[in-house]
């Protein structure tokens, strides 16, 4: 089977898809190891690994030598976050998505953020006219940020989710993807009433457990940028003891260097 049918089928399985998503090429390669079936990258731990900061600031070409780069290494899909598309022009954002594709990814995560609905409807239209120039079937996940940027609250956040994913849907996405939502009762309620199109869940603090939200319906689940948070806090303390003449955490669970060297032998 190809990755991107590969990847299409990880969302119709009895249990949800975890992504625990990658920040460069050595992340990815770490992660696909450990038996992840999908990679999947995070905009703000792919940006902080080239220098910049989150939010459509990596240059274009940055993002694309880290996506050819995390695709060298792997052999299972590859999904990747491309923020806004980098444009709010629909040719703009076909030709991205067009190289993103020729960069190794199978399926593109693409946000509303504080924009209309009608322009993410756009994008996705002008991403499934780069799929269908390459010939790939290409996984749309449509971000929707009403919870995240606090466009509406209560019944009517969950309300304005579910139009807009009825809008999304019709521009052709594959699955909704609602980052910060973490209520129970309010997942289960969105992903019955978008259904069938997948609900993609962010892992944040006080989330059900991954049996709960699956009995709510969710068909996916993202570690977004938590991963990436914890190596750089890691890193920040073991600094710190380093700087201050300590070093016995340093050695204390630490990855084999020869076990590491090996998952990046030529295959």
């Amino acid at each position: 089977m190809t990755l991107d049918r590969t990847f299409r089928s990880l969302h119709d399985g009895p249990d949800i898809l975890l992504l625990a998503n990658a920040w460069d090429a050595g992340s990815a390669r770490l992660i696909e190891s450990r038996g992840a079936k999908a990679i999947a990258t995070t905009s703000a731990g792919l940006a902080w690994s080239r220098g910049y900061p989150d939010g459509d600031v990596l240059p274009r070409e940055h993002h694309l030598d880290a996506i050819r780069e995390i695709a060298r290494v792997i052999r299972v899909p590859l999904t990747v976050d491309i923020e806004s598309g980098y444009s709010d022009d629909s040719t703009t954002v076909e030709r991205m998505v067009a190289s993103v594709i020729d960069a190794g990814a199978v399926g593109i995560n693409i946000e509303d953020g504080g924009g209309s609905p009608e322009l993410l409807c756009a994008k996705i239209e002008a991403a499934r006219r780069s799929a269908a120039s390459a010939g790939i079937d290409l996984f749309v996940n449509a971000r929707t940020d009403v919870y995240l940027r606090g466009l509406a609250a209560g019944d009517a956040a969950a309300e304005e989710v579910m139009r807009r994913a009825r809008l999304y849907r019709s521009a052709g996405c594959d699955c909704l993807f609602v980052p910060i939502l973490a209520d129970g009762p309010t997942i289960a309620a969105i992903a019955s009433a978008i259904a069938p199109l997948p609900l993609n869940i962010m892992l944040v603090p006080g989330l059900p457990t991954n049996d709960q939200l699956r009995a709510h319906g969710v068909r996916r689940l993202s570690a977004g940028s938590a991963i990436a948070q914890a190596v750089l806090a890691r890193t920040s303390k073991l600094t710190d003891d380093f700087l201050s003449g300590r070093a016995d955490e340093m050695f204390v669970a630490t990855a084999d260097y020869g076990a590491t060297n090996r998952l990046f032998l030529p295959v």
